[in-house]
């Protein structure tokens, strides 16, 4: 049996509408909360869900001479998760191919050697025409302050905004980048 004329009408105007929500609900999200990076097993971390919510992106290698900020961002992750700070760990092998390793065993080697807990995403490029979106978005933003090696600290305020680049060599625990994760702590 086919539809009528009237069920092909009311169908249509039930496509549009959700098109038209779901075209609102993408445009809603604005900023650093407009992009997501895949996680080892195929789950999506989404930095929506993290709105209200300051967000530390840290392109990360496990065979970097900074790896040693990873036990580092481990106690800023622990005295701040508490409070509402999210820590992304992006690993990257664009500076000096210092992250041989893929997938689950990133974190289990961050972990192993750093005691990190934080989350891990997928191996991600992030400098370049070829970067992530994230990371494309971050550098138009804030282009004196993209990443130069691994270890560069984006601090993304609860609005999606993007509040700061903070350099390989800044330690996770330097009082420039914790008053920056407190001012945006306290903005809630």
């Amino acid at each position: 049996m086919q539809p009528s004329r009237r069920q092909i009408v009311a169908g249509i105007a039930g496509a549009a509408a959700g098109f038209t929500a779901h075209r609102a609900a993408a445009q809603a999200l604005t900023g650093a909360h407009a992009f997501g990076f895949d996680r080892p097993g195929g789950e999506r971390l989404t930095l929506a869900d993290y709105r209200g919510r300051p967000v530390l992106v840290v392109n990360t290698a496990t065979r970097c001479g900074y790896a040693g900020q990873m036990a580092t961002l481990e106690q800023l992750w622990q005295r701040y998760q508490g409070r509402g700070l999210m820590l992304v760990a992006v690993p990257s092998n664009d500076f000096g191919g210092q992250e041989p390793l893929d997938g689950d065993a990133i974190a289990e080697a961050a972990r192993a050697s750093h005691g990190a807990t934080y989350a891990f995403v997928e191996k991600s490029v992030v400098r370049g025409p070829q970067a992530h979106p994230f990371y494309r978005w971050a550098a138009a933003e804030r282009p004196g302050e993209a990443p130069r090696w691994n270890f560069h600290k984006y601090l993304v305020g609860r609005d999606g905004a993007l509040i700061g680049g903070f350099p390989a060599a800044t330690d996770p625990l330097s009082p420039q980048l914790v008053q920056a994760i407190g001012r945006e702590l306290q903005a809630g």
